[in-house]
């Protein structure tokens, strides 16, 4: 028994002397651990920037300390009826815009992520020709169900159109129900429907009592519940050619009760960030956020003097950047409270109007650009942009990220005179396509969203 002990004491000892035998061996390899973790991580976050930002990596062409010439605008607006269809053609096949009369360079403008441009093609749409057949082909037989409610319905409010004139900061959720339930493309037979419209509004759903902010998302989830039981086009596929549309921001969670309606059918948002998970690109599309207005603003062909132009409140970490490095700039006028000028004003003097990220990526403030014909700057990451499958965005505008809010001011003066005639000729063109009337125009925005929801309508028929 003493042997027995002895031998279990010995072994005990020898344990407690490797084990800490061991402990020394690894302490060199836990000190040098943080180190290491912390350089790891140090050259990711690097790698990162220089992928998406200019910081480290600025295109020569953006170097030019230059300032672009204070240019008079002396032509006249081109009238946006018809002006898709009256292009001209290239010998080569392409289209030729009025700007490329100007000189044959290459337009180095649109998105500034990374140390290489995007070389632009000039030309608004990014296949005109493809636009122009599939839009006549929409207009022949796209067909759109919307569920049945009458104006005895106790939701009346919510589910049919407004009897006024749409208005105020999400009037294009208005705007669209009210176009749409007038128009060619609705069908009673649902049958012949490619698609079919939840008609839910949720900017009205906010302000009635008997819902409210709290109660939108079992609102929603009770009207799927109903019409899944009611009708049979729900369930066969899924809500997959079904589709809903919301301007205000709640209308990312609105559908969190239903995740079918999330995942399945077609969100027409105008809170379009691919980087929230709610919004899935290519399934879903981009509603633009316009204040409404009529006719023209005066003096569209006025000389701009100032260079750029921004006013809104500080909602946002992007928009706190601005302010700390443009505030006191001569040249980037920067306002954050109330302006002692025209707000109209101060877009139709300027030269590039700054669209930045609030709280959401979405604002007017591009549609503000574009109705008084000044070149948006975008500072908005994640924004997929209205329209992005039919008009080339980088052909008149440009897109900056939010990490080169310190080069602002070197991007926009590195811009040509030849580069900025082209972004301002075709803000001209494309303003028209982000204008809502009551009686739809054709290219307006009504049409463009519709050529959005035929481009995702099913290639194939679920039969019930």
């Amino acid at each position: 028994m003493a042997a027995t002990s002895a031998y279990l004491l010995n072994n005990l000892l020898t344990r407690r002397r490797d084990r800490s035998n061991n402990t020394h061996a690894l302490k060199p390899l836990f000190y040098f651990m943080p180190t290491t973790l912390a350089l790891a991580t140090t050259l990711l976050i690097l790698l990162y920037i220089s992928s998406t930002s200019n910081l480290f990596f600025i295109h020569p062409n953006h170097l030019k300390n230059h300032e672009i010439p204070n240019i008079p605008l002396s032509f006249s607006p081109p009238n946006f009826i018809g002006k898709i269809a009256n292009f001209s053609k290239r010998e080569d096949g392409g289209v030729l815009t009025g700007a490329e009369n100007w000189s044959n360079f290459e337009l180095h403008v649109g998105s500034h992520s990374g140390s290489k441009m995007y070389i632009n093609n000039k030309e608004l749409f990014h296949d005109r020709d493809i636009f122009l057949k599939n839009y006549e082909d929409m207009n022949r037989t796209l067909k759109i169900f919307i569920y049945p409610h009458g104006k005895d319905d106790p939701f009346a409010n919510i589910l049919l159109p407004v009897d006024s004139e749409p208005s105020g900061n999400y009037a294009s959720e208005g705007y669209f129900k009210k176009v749409l339930s007038s128009s060619h493309f609705v069908t009673t037979d649902p049958s012949t429907a490619n698609l079919f419209f939840l008609p839910f509004s949720i900017a009205r759903l906010r302000h009635d009592p008997r819902v409210g902010i709290d109660g939108i998302q079992d609102f929603v989830r009770d009207y799927i519940f109903n019409v899944s039981r009611k009708y049979s086009y729900w369930n066969r596929s899924g809500g997959a050619d079904h589709f809903y549309v919301a301007c205000h921001s709640i209308g990312r969670s609105a559908m969190e009760k239903v995740a079918r309606v999330k995942l399945n059918a077609i969100q027409i948002v105008c809170s379009s960030s691919y980087y929230i998970s709610s919004y899935v690109a290519h399934k879903d599309a981009s509603l633009p956020q316009i204040w409404p207005r009529e006719g023209d603003p005066p003096n569209l062909a006025r000389e701009r003097s100032k260079l750029a132009f921004f006013a809104g409140s500080i909602n946002s970490p992007v928009r706190e950047k601005l302010l700390q490095v443009w505030k006191n700039d001569s040249e980037i006028s920067v306002h954050f409270g109330h302006l002692s000028t025209s707000y109209s004003e101060e877009l139709l003097t300027s030269k590039f109007c700054l669209h930045v990220k609030g709280f959401e990526v979405n604002t007017a403030r591009i549609g503000d650009a574009l109705y008084n014909g000044c070149v948006p700057v975008i500072i908005a990451n994640h924004y997929d942009l209205p329209f992005q499958d039919i008009i080339n965005w980088n052909s008149f505008s440009i897109v900056i990220a939010t990490l080169d809010i310190p080069l602002l001011k070197k991007i926009l003066q590195g811009t040509s005179f030849d580069e900025f005639s082209i972004l301002r000729d075709n803000v001209l063109k494309a303003r028209g396509h982000f204008q809502w009337h009551l009686s739809p125009i054709d290219y307006d925005a009504f049409y463009m969203v519709m050529y959005e929801l035929w481009l995702r309508r099913s290639s194939t028929r679920v039969l019930a």
